[in-house]
């Protein structure tokens, strides 16, 4: 094992071996347990600027052994897959200082801290993996270790939503299994490689590629939240306000995503997907769900659940862009990966602090929200706006790059889901911004409290308004060498040869 292989194990190491600790703390280690959690979250960004630094400048990082015969456990690192960990590691150092505010004074933080550690390894090795069966592995227990962050309160709903949650991810995970076996016995070990694996094998399988494909996208489109695979996703909003952040922009709807960029670009190849039909039935079933999710948001007023259903839809920006073949889509798609997570953790991080400050949970109970909660408010504004498309902000960059890939593939029917989702988009977040900050205020509620200069505990107010700032920076500073954007193009041009 060399130092680059070595480096690759820090990195899951950092998040695997802080939730063991985590675990075995007493509950009135509060101290204790926010600087191991920090600590990790730290070594983990250092260790994995290291690796964005050296990808970026053409050095490669392996490892792999055989634990089965024939079978190989193998990490790896290229642009794709440090795009998706970035995205992760990033998040997760904020996320974990929400975290610590938001729980400050709840029952069985360790236990908490501990799986949501382990939720960030899975993650992370979900990014790293370098081949199908290490990717699957990692996959089924992101499914475990969420499981207890999701019915965490313990509550009769929160039970209800964490066996529908299993029920699905469970089912899709079997699904998956059988695609990596089948394929596995048609192609022996596949491992992640640009522009696909599976060309040689089109003229003499055609049929069965394109029956696996099928069941890879059952499988990992339930974590996706692809309709109709979405219906764990609402029912798991009873889960604390930094798991919600967590599913949505962090781990699970993103893994489901990641899981299906990596299918259709380092399996399949996007030409060779394209050449066997299943791109197109891909981008349908993506234009449905980006339409279905908006129209079901308007008509929640319970905020997380409308922000849930706006994933359902955003999320699907990134499967549509991988489906239409092209450059310029694929950039849109891949670059939604990161400025989806950037705007809804933001919108996750508002909706915690409504709740935990003032016991709002609806968009009814709004009214005023902005003169009590102003940078609480003025981070989700920045989110929403995203959200919409307005420019300069990350979520116009990613549309503007998907309008222009599916004129150049012909498919103009995507620019009309794309314009009619921005529309559904404007009519379900402008009348929380119109409500916030037009409307005057009730009387103070019995769960508001002061903070002194802070509207809320500063854990809570400073992961939403460092979001907000890189959701401005990803657009503003959109065309920098060190963008998303600049990433991301680097990655299309490798999948495309130009």
């Amino acid at each position: 094992m060399n130092v680059y292989g070595l480096l690759l194990l820090g990195i899951l190491l950092s998040s695997l071996v802080t939730g063991l600790v985590v675990f075995f703390l007493k509950e009135e280690r509060h101290r204790l347990r926010t600087w191991l959690n920090l600590l990790g979250a730290g070594v983990k960004l250092i260790l994995v600027s290291g690796l964005l630094w050296g990808i970026y400048n053409g050095q490669t990082y392996a490892l792999a052994f055989e634990f089965l015969p024939g079978i190989e456990f193998a990490l790896g690192a290229d642009a794709n897959s440090v795009l998706f960990l970035t995205l992760s590691t990033v998040l997760w150092f904020w996320t974990t200082l929400y975290a610590v505010g938001y729980l400050e004074h709840s029952p069985h933080r360790s236990r908490f801290f501990g799986f949501f550690s382990l939720c960030v390894t899975a993650t992370t090795g979900i990014a790293l993996s370098a081949n199908l069966v290490t990717f699957i592995t990692f996959f089924e227990l992101l499914t475990v270790s969420t499981y207890p962050l999701v019915v965490h309160r313990g509550t009769k709903e929160a039970m209800r939503g964490g066996k529908i949650y299993l029920a699905y991810t469970l089912t899709g995970g079997a699904v998956l299994l059988l695609a990596v076996a089948w394929l596995h016995r048609l192609a022996g070990p596949v491992v992640f490689k640009e522009r696909g694996v599976l060309q040689a094998l089109v003229s003499s399988h055609p049929r069965e590629l394109q029956v696996i494909f099928l069941l890879f996208m059952v499988g990992l489109g339930v974590k996706a939240a692809i309709v109709p695979l979405h219906g764990w996703l609402p029912k798991a909003m009873v889960a604390p306000a930094p798991v919600s952040a967590l599913l949505h922009a962090v781990a699970v709807v993103k893994a489901g995503a990641f899981g299906i960029v990596r299918i259709v670009y380092d399996v399949y190849g996007a030409e060779t997907a394209a050449q066997l039909g299943v791109l197109q039935p891909l981008a349908i079933a993506a234009g449905v769900t980006i339409v279905y999710g908006s129209v079901r948001a308007l008509f929640q007023d319970e905020l997380k659940k409308r922000l849930a259903y706006s994933t359902v839809s955003q999320v699907s920006y990134i499967v549509l862009g991988v489906a239409i073949l092209g450059p310029a889509a694929a950039i849109g798609g891949l670059v939604h990966l990161v400025h989806q997570g950037l705007m809804k953790i933001t919108l996750f991080f508002g909706a915690g602090n409504y709740a935990e400050t003032l016991g709002i949970h609806r968009v009814s109970e709004m009214n005023g929200v902005g003169r009590r909660m102003p940078l609480t408010t003025a981070a989700f504004t920045i989110a929403a706006l995203g959200m919409i498309g307005v420019p300069p902000l990350a979520g116009y960059v990613s549309k503007w790059y998907l309008q222009k890939g599916a004129i150049q593939a012909g498919d103009e029917w995507v620019a009309l889901v794309l314009g009619a989702s921005s529309l559904l988009n404007a009519a379900y977040f402008l009348p929380i911004l119109y409500r916030a900050w037009f409307l005057s205020p009730p009387e103070q509620s019995a769960h508001e409290h002061g903070f002194g200069r802070w509207e809320t505990h500063w854990m809570l107010v400073l992961p939403p308004l460092v979001t907000a700032v890189l959701v401005i920076w990803a657009g503003v500073f959109a065309e920098s060498p060190f963008s998303p954007l600049a990433w991301v193009k680097m990655i299309a041009a490798r999948e495309y040869g130009r």
